[in-house]
């Protein structure tokens, strides 16, 4: 397995758990009588993890380029 692979792989697994933690409700609760979220903004804990999620998407995009080199 190469090492590009690996990282994938790792980093897709943080993605995925970065975005399961974020706050929920952001759906069509709001259509029922749930909290209306399309003023609120993002503070402490909850801006930080935002920021980790597009970090490691980045990130991830970053390391698909590098490896998605031809091999001969």
């Amino acid at each position: 397995m190469d090492l590009f692979q690996l990282a994938q792989i790792i980093i897709a697994g943080a993605v995925a758990a970065s975005i399961l933690l974020q706050a929920r409700g952001t759906g069509l609760s709001s259509t029922f009588g749930g909290e209306s979220t399309a003023y609120r903004s993002r503070r402490g804990v909850e801006r930080t993890l935002f920021r980790l999620t597009v970090a490691l998407i980045v990130a991830y995009v970053l390391i698909s380029l590098v490896g998605a080199r031809p091999t001969a």
